[in-house]
């Protein structure tokens, strides 16, 4: 499915949320790789589970056809900086839910960029009768689960000692929902 873009201004910076389209896939392949390589946030090491220009086109190719899917990315100063994705489930039993994710580049945190991917995001959801959105958020990103919290969010579980970190401890995956009656 599709959005309208929308623009921001944070802290000096302008951006524009949008959804991907097919154009994107070769800087989203390449952006996808440098946000796994400054961050311990996210499932991934660079380079694992790579996707390549041509695998990118085809999941927002499937993404745009799919009115469960939903996957936007947010451009600066000419450029994608982020990406987040809600995935739906074409089995009958979750047909009701999206799990979220979100990527941002480290020299743009701070700029709300996230947050207004988040927001974009539920307001799509709510849009199309999506009654829930899940993610998994490691327990040391405070500011994200804070950030989960204020719009809607709460805790559901925690995965025990679920990922290993470079600093070679094991770390709890918190696992956040947000319901929608």
């Amino acid at each position: 499915m599709r959005i309208e873009k929308r623009d921001f201004t944070v802290n000096g910076l302008t951006y524009t949320i949008r959804s991907a389209t097919e154009q994107d896939a070769g800087e989203l392949s390449a952006l996808r790789l440098q946000i796994d390589g400054e961050t311990e946030n996210l499932d991934r090491e660079k380079g694992e589970d790579y996707i390549d220009e041509a695998g990118f086109s085809e999941l927002i190719r499937a993404d745009a056809a799919s009115s469960r899917n939903l996957f936007l990315v947010a451009v600066a100063e000419g450029q994608i900086v982020a990406f987040s994705r809600c995935a739906g489930s074409p089995l009958k039993r979750f047909a009701h839910k999206v799990e979220f994710g979100v990527g941002v580049l480290q020299a743009f945190w701070g700029y709300g960029i996230g947050k207004h991917l988040l927001q974009e995001s539920i307001a799509w959801a709510d849009r199309t009768g999506v009654k829930k959105m899940t993610l998994h958020v490691l327990e040391t990103n405070e500011k994200a689960i804070r950030l989960y919290e204020r719009l809607g969010f709460e805790v559901e579980g925690v995965l025990k000692q679920d990922k290993l970190l470079s600093d070679g401890n094991y770390y709890n995956t918190i696992v956040m929902g947000r319901y929608r009656d």
